[in-house]
């Protein structure tokens, strides 16, 4: 699923926020049936977790805490510390170099799923898998379907019904500070991990809001969405072609979708995880292009084929 700071702020119409609230709540159904023992969210941070200090391609949390950014959840996740060890240890033995970190920290885009999905974040034991989807150099695609097809082996092992996510994307620019371009103060943020003081975090959303105003009525700098786009790579999913993304590169989904269509990478993984063990299905299939949050928003539940 997609995630968006702006479904917790003002700006939104009530007309969007109703229909991607009913697929959630249908999504929502589709795991309460499944009732999961063990979640596994693959995510991006958007520099509240991770810095330019260190920016690893792929981490896995043995412990982590939401940060409470946009409205979500703050406080320690349920991570089972043996379990999410044993992943990494597996996941490196599978010949792809992940991190771990025994005190991550995750945003939004961890949070906001777990809270949509069941109500509470801490609600059941989860593992968070963060995937660098935002601060360039990037690693090609072909290594981010290596590391969910890593994932999706060891997983088996547990003899447990696990419930995979990812989240993010598809196509959208928000205004995302570079090491490029950011200024001063940002620039000790996204380097450093500066902590913001609540009136830099409340500055933050009103620019993030004023920007989704000015992009929904078709002025503002940032790069327009790309529906055919998303498509394209929704069909790509439902159709179990999934190795056809390692001929992207990553200078051409920018050019495509922006420079945040990079959280693709979470889907990837999540949908290498289910297909290393044979065909799926996808059952829920949702897609709005929405400007009202810089995003083309959508929602794929998906099982794997009897």
């Amino acid at each position: 699923m997609s995630h968006s700071p702006l479904l917790n702020l003002p700006g939104p119409s009530q007309d969007l926020l109703d229909e991607i609230g009913s697929e959630l709540a249908t999504a929502r159904d589709f795991v309460t049936a499944f009732d999961p023992e063990l979640v596994v969210i693959f995510a991006p941070d958007h520099y509240n977790g991770f810095f330019y200090r260190t920016m690893p391609p792929f981490c896995i949390g043995t412990a982590a805490t939401g940060v409470g950014d946009y409205g979500t959840y703050a406080g320690p996740l349920n991570v089972p510390a043996d379990i999410a060890t044993d992943c990494a240890r597996a996941v490196l033995e599978s010949g792809v170099d992940v991190a771990i970190s025994a005190s991550m920290d995750v945003d939004h885009g961890t949070v906001q799923p777990l809270q949509k999905l069941f109500g509470d974040a801490t609600a059941r034991p989860v593992i968070p898998i963060f995937i660098n989807s935002v601060a360039t150099p990037l690693g090609p695609l072909r290594r981010v379907r290596a590391l969910g097809a890593a994932v999706g082996t060891y997983l088996a092992t547990l003899g447990q019904r696990v419930l995979i996510i990812g989240s993010g994307g598809l196509s959208h620019d928000p205004p995302v500070p570079t090491l490029a371009t950011a200024p001063p103060a940002a620039l000790g943020r996204i380097v450093n991990g500066n902590p913001m003081s609540p009136e830099q975090r409340q500055a933050r959303q009103v620019a993030v809001m004023e920007a989704a105003r000015e992009f929904a009525e078709g002025t503002g700098p940032l790069q327009p969405l790309n529906p055919e786009w998303d498509h394209a790579f929704l069909e790509l999913l439902d159709s179990n072609r999934l190795p056809e993304v390692d001929a992207w590169s990553n200078t051409w989904i920018e050019q495509e979708a922006g420079h945040s269509a990079h959280e693709i990478r979470t889907w990837v993984a999540a949908f290498a995880a289910i297909a290393t063990h044979g065909r799926y299905e996808t059952r829920q299939r949702f897609y709005r292009a929405a400007p009202e949050l810089i995003a083309g928003f959508a929602v794929r539940t998906a099982v794997l084929n009897p």
